[in-house]
């Protein structure tokens, strides 16, 4: 039977002949469910009704296979105009969830699939949470991530739940658990295989088990001096990978527990005042707008209806190797070819340690590593749908290898080359079949790095293309479309901020003050620590080849350490010493004070060369342009990217900055032409967004 509730858009009630109730959220014109605010007022009307029916007990879960709820409705959130209204929203969620665990009646929230943000904290509000144990099963609350702390009554459920050391864990790094994991930490009541469920939660609800108390109440935490020692350690952890004055959040969340956390319904009602004043502050907007253009790539990535899943990987060497574990490690039949059995063999037990990292259950471990196929003779080109080129940084060897393999692969096989900076019009000089020619630019680690730059050049099918998009959101990675020009996106902006570092010490200036100036600024490392990471050898072989297209000076420096076989972390000395993958120090001190420019000689570069990506359209848009530069070159997130940075302080005082910095430094802080359209770019975007017609 079907009780009257009036009419939901996004919950489907049922009342059982058991008397169980079942709330089941399909959210209307969603392909996942989000907290939107209707969706909380049809809540809310829900359990006004339950108190007034009173069924023997409630089930909340989603009507949609993918997951439970993804979260709040960030688009709402971004559009809040202040604090205050903030609050109001915040209080009114906190309201409706203390309705629902105020409930006498037993209420079980069922899990399947994701469970993330304010849908954990809806579940949290329930007596008891079940799991259906699934590969897809992921539980978190990443509101850090979007520069906001956990906001429903979450702090305090879930610190009274598991604990402040497990849900600071959880609350301070945004990650998400499996369900087993969530389980064995007490998040979860049970976790159970798909064709048990409805027993299960029968069987809770019939025979509901006594809670176990939680171990808030644990006197130590109670007090104060408790928990402003444990406070002290979070901060501490926290400093070494996030600054206060860049990313509140965390910081915001770490002091409202401290101060108010021997009270829950003080610690409730500041959480909310915390998480208002967040919401609408500067990091919280742009941290959302990056979602916003995350969403964006990989919605682009969903295009191409030919998905290939036969892949062949041609080299061996670290950043082949790891490409192909990644599409082994991502369910694709891969073969992997090189003339050294010994860097195949290397390849093979890197992709080995990948996967017992991330898979763990060693069933599957072993099932990839079934997907992951030395091939030394190449037979596997013979099957591809792609064969991706990961060979060395030299365009007369890719082409000699591109007549070697095209005449072995299918027709309708894609030919895809990882190259860094060089235009694909270069390298298709030798191909037959130019059409089905694209760039597949990882970056490194390509176990980490999300974006993937998808190279379009001048003779390639549509199709195929999309084609190639559409591989790459498969694997699970960022695909940013490019246009084939010298460096593409990331190396062509990436270029003058590491060159200029170099030159800095090159000049005497300490690595550790150069670095140091980044990361004030708040880029994620340092510039000289980035080049030693990445490669010198790489970063000279990129430099080399943009100087040959553009205003590029290599430094001395570099091209002597190259030379002398510093190579960075790969050889253990670069810039830096490094011992088991860890900075010891600058090779060099001369002990010289910074430089006063030091911070601007870093960033003015990369922001100049971002202006004219631009202005040749390397990429479609400058929303596109700062996702690439976020994602790929690690360009400051709560800043929201390079051209937004510079629409928010100001094109003329950006310029103004650039333009003082060419008579001491030299020509190559000379500002690019299309910073005069940039601007004026600008100020048709604030008049179209004044009527409601922006585009960008």
């Amino acid at each position: 039977m079907k009780p009257d509730h009036g009419y939901c858009r996004h919950w489907k009630v049922n009342l059982d002949a058991d008397g169980i109730l079942w709330l089941i959220l399909d959210r209307a014109d969603r392909e996942i469910n989000t907290l939107s605010r209707e969706v909380l007022e049809e809540l809310d009307q829900q359990v006004i009704d339950i108190l007034r029916m009173r069924p023997k007990g409630v089930v909340i879960r989603s009507g949609k296979e993918g997951g439970f709820i993804a979260g709040a409705d960030i688009t709402e959130f971004s559009s809040i105009a202040d604090s205050t209204e903030a609050r109001e929203l915040v209080e009114r969620v906190h309201r409706i969830f203390d309705r629902i665990e105020q409930l006498s009646i037993p209420t079980v929230c069922l899990i399947h699939g994701f469970c993330l943000g304010g849908g954990l904290e809806l579940a949290l509000a329930c007596k008891y949470r079940i799991a259906v144990d699934s590969p897809t099963a992921g539980l978190g609350l990443p509101e850090v991530k979007l520069g906001i702390h956990p906001g429903f009554g979450g702090t305090v459920r879930l610190i009274g739940l598991i604990g402040p050391r497990q849900a600071f864990d959880l609350m301070l790094s945004g990650r998400t658990i499996t369900a087993r994991q969530a389980r064995g930490i007490g998040l979860l009541d049970y976790v159970v295989p798909e064709r048990q469920w409805k027993n299960a939660v029968r069987s809770v609800l019939s025979r509901p088990p006594s809670k176990r108390k939680g171990v808030f109440r644990n006197a130590l935490y109670r007090l104060r001096p408790g928990r402003s020692l444990l406070s002290w350690i979070f901060r501490r952890m926290i400093a070494e990978r996030a600054d206060r004055n860049h990313y509140p959040a965390p910081y915001a969340l770490i002091d409202l527990w401290e101060r108010y956390g021997g009270n829950q319904a003080v610690m409730a009602r500041e959480e909310a005042r915390s998480v208002a004043r967040l919401v609408t502050g500067d990091t919280a907007r742009n941290l959302a707008r990056v979602f916003f253009l995350q969403e964006r790539i990989r919605t682009q990535g969903r295009q191409g209806a030919l998905v290939p899943r036969s892949v062949h990987v041609v080299g061996g060497g670290t950043m082949g190797g790891d490409i192909a574990a990644w599409c082994a490690l991502k369910g694709f039949h891969v073969t992997i070819q090189d003339v050294e059995p010994q860097r195949l063999a290397g390849a093979y037990k890197r992709a080995s340690s990948l996967f017992q990292k991330k898979l763990k259950d060693q069933r599957r471990v072993e099932e990839a590593l079934d997907r992951f196929i030395p091939d030394l003779k190449g037979d596997g080109i013979l099957r591809a749908d792609i064969v991706i080129e990961a060979i060395f940084e030299d365009a007369s060897a890719k082409r000699a290898l591109y007549r070697e393999v095209e005449p072995r692969m299918r027709r309708d096989a894609l030919l895809a080359t990882n190259t860094s900076s060089i235009p694909l019009e270069v390298l298709a000089e030798s191909l037959q079949h130019p059409e089905r020619f694209v760039g597949l630019h990882f970056f490194n680690p390509v176990a980490k790095m999300q974006l993937v730059e998808v190279v379009r050049g001048e003779a390639v099918d549509g199709g195929r293309f999309l084609s190639a998009i559409r591989f790459v959101s498969e694997i699970g990675r960022l695909p940013l479309t490019v246009a084939s020009s010298p460096g593409f996106l990331i190396n062509r902006i990436l270029t003058p901020y590491l060159l200029e570092a170099v030159r800095m010490e090159q000049e005497g200036i300490p690595a550790e003050d150069i670095d140091r100036a980044a990361l004030e600024f708040g880029m994620p490392m340092g510039p000289i620590l980035l080049a030693d990471t990445v490669g010198l050898d790489i970063c000279l072989s990129v430099g080399r080849i943009l100087s040959g297209h553009f205003n590029v000076e290599i430094p001395k420096r570099l091209e002597k350490l190259v030379e002398t076989g510093r190579l960075g972390k790969k050889s253990g000395r670069g810039f830096y010493n490094h011992k088991k993958e860890k900075r010891v120090a600058s090779i060099r001190k001369k002990g010289r004070s910074p430089d006063e420019d030091r911070q601007d000689r870093l960033i003015l570069p990369l922001l100049n060369e971002a202006i004219a990506c631009w202005r040749e359209r390397i990429v479609p848009d400058a929303d596109l342009l700062d996702a690439g530069a976020i994602f790929g070159v690690g360009f400051a997130p709560f800043l929201g990217g390079p051209l937004h940075y510079i629409r928010a302080m100001g094109v003329d005082a950006v310029l103004a900055r650039l333009k003082k910095l060419e008579p001491k430094y030299g020509r190559r802080f000379h500002p690019d032409s299309g910073w005069h359209d940039f601007k004026t770019h600008i100020a048709k975007n604030t008049v179209a967004v004044n009527d409601g017609s922006a585009t960008d």
